[in-house]
């Protein structure tokens, strides 16, 4: 843990611009598929005032505990494409963003670059950073963890979870989307999981060849 610290305080900027980066790359990649799934651009963007909302969320719900789930899946923002052959128009497909989903990928994206981060400053003094049990665990823990947290809605797939949306959108079956629903949290927790155990198994690998092979004064200290 104390490599890791080090890590981030010594490139800092580095690694907060590469966690925006990856959240907006999440969303935009996000909207590009739907694009190219249903072949049309978006044609409007709903901004809500997401603040507001959960303050009134909170003063209305009795339940603290309902009222942290409802404002778990409230919006902030969401762009889509609306279907104007049905009198006031009907809204077809849209990406949207939701601060507690947004805040899940922030996290997980901040796991993410501190591994690349770890494998790229210490490459020149470890070579053998990198393992494929680590590497396996960064890809299946992504994986689950994107797939969970799709955000995206369709016409066809009314009053099921955004992520299985998701998927029934990327051309998975909406009954086989749907029978993976129930472990959904799971998946998504997997990811999170492996994620933290593939950024654990680079640092001890790491910190054990470092130490064998460099005084506190030399290697990792004049790399970082």
């Amino acid at each position: 843990m104390q490599t890791l610290l080090i890590l981030i305080k010594r490139h800092f900027a580095l690694w907060l611009l590469s966690i925006a980066g990856l959240c907006v790359a999440y969303y935009v990649l996000m909207l590009l598929a739907l694009i190219i799934r249903f072949q049309a651009l978006p044609n409007y963007i709903n901004v809500f005032d997401w603040f507001e909302n959960v303050a009134w969320i909170l003063e209305s719900t009795p339940s603290l505990k309902d009222a942290l789930l409802i404002i778990r899946e409230e919006w902030w923002l969401e762009i889509g494409f609306m279907n104007y052959d049905f009198g006031m128009g009907i809204s077809e497909w849209s990406m949207f963003v939701s601060p507690w989903k947004m805040l899940s990928v922030a996290v997980f994206s901040a796991l993410l670059v501190s591994y690349f981060l770890a494998l790229k400053t210490y490459s020149d003094v470890c070579p053998t950073g990198s393992s494929l049990a680590s590497n396996m665990s960064t890809g299946i823990g992504g994986l689950f963890f994107g797939f969970t947290s799709l955000t995206m809605s369709w016409v066809v797939c009314c009053a099921t979870p955004t992520w299985i949306v998701g998927l029934a959108i990327m051309g998975l079956g909406v009954s086989t989307s749907l029978a993976i629903e129930p472990i959904g949290f799971w998946l998504n927790a997997v990811g999170f999981f492996l994620m933290v155990l593939a950024l654990y198994m680079v640092l001890q690998k790491v910190s054990a060849n470092l130490s064998a092979e460099f005084d506190v004064n030399n290697g990792l200290r004049s790399k970082v």
